[in-house]
């Protein structure tokens, strides 16, 4: 049973080849074409008025250097949300559950903004390695403890992806368990767990935004601090 439960996180094959790629580009199949029209249908409006809000959003701390990498974080946030949500549907697999997907995404892009600091700016980017003012005995100690909390950042990144977005499957799964095996026997508790299981599928939509959103935010920040 408890190898059952993480089948769902297993990557489905067919004939013996992998379909996680098949389900990474899937998702890009949804979004509009360009189009020279001023008005389309409703969908693309809404579309298009996201993706305005989302890139708002993200370049709104950055200063004019930073928003040469608009198209890279809003193309980003909307492939996390487009899958994340993608995953929450029945037979659906979620690459972002799969923690190596997770760290080429984020290791690459973080790499990138130190590098990107480290050339524009190296005397304040080492710089942030220790603090202004700090006693003479505890520098190695800081330098350090600083070091390790900026490599360890992609690492940070990766994790919180896969770990919130495996435990709300697992618990969707978990939950489902109960209710089909409640049916016959206590059919009065399987109705009221229903509803547990229905604002549990609520809070998923939530935090599958929600993650994708503090994934792109976070890379944001890092990029802010090293331009």
């Amino acid at each position: 049973m408890n190898l059952s439960f993480f089948d769902q996180f297993a990557s489905p094959c067919l004939l013996g080849i992998p379909l996680i790629l098949l389900s990474m580009l899937f998702p890009a199949l949804l979004f509009p074409t360009p189009n020279t029209r001023w008005i389309t249908n409703r969908l693309s409006t809404l579309q298009l008025w996201s993706i305005h809000s989302i890139t708002k959003q993200l370049m709104t701390p950055l200063n004019k250097e930073g928003h040469k990498w608009a198209l890279i974080l809003t193309s980003l946030m909307m492939l996390l949300l487009t899958i994340n949500l993608l995953g929450l549907l029945p037979y659906t697999f979620t690459p972002t559950t799969q923690l190596s997907m997770n760290m080429a995404l984020a290791f690459p892009l973080w790499l990138a903004t130190l590098l990107t600091g480290l050339r524009n700016q190296p005397s304040i980017s080492l710089g942030h390695l220790l603090p202004e003012g700090t006693p003479t005995l505890l520098i190695p100690a800081l330098i350090m403890i600083e070091t390790t909390s900026l490599l360890i950042r992609p690492l940070a990144l990766g994790v919180r992806l896969t770990a919130n977005l495996t435990a709300g499957h697992l618990l969707i799964q978990l939950i489902s368990t109960a209710i089909t095996t409640l049916l016959p026997i206590m059919p009065t508790v399987s109705i009221l767990t229903s509803s547990i299981l229905l604002l549990l599928t609520i809070l998923e939509v939530a935090v599958a935004m929600i993650q994708a959103y503090v994934f792109v935010l976070l890379l944001s920040l890092y990029l802010q601090e090293n331009i």
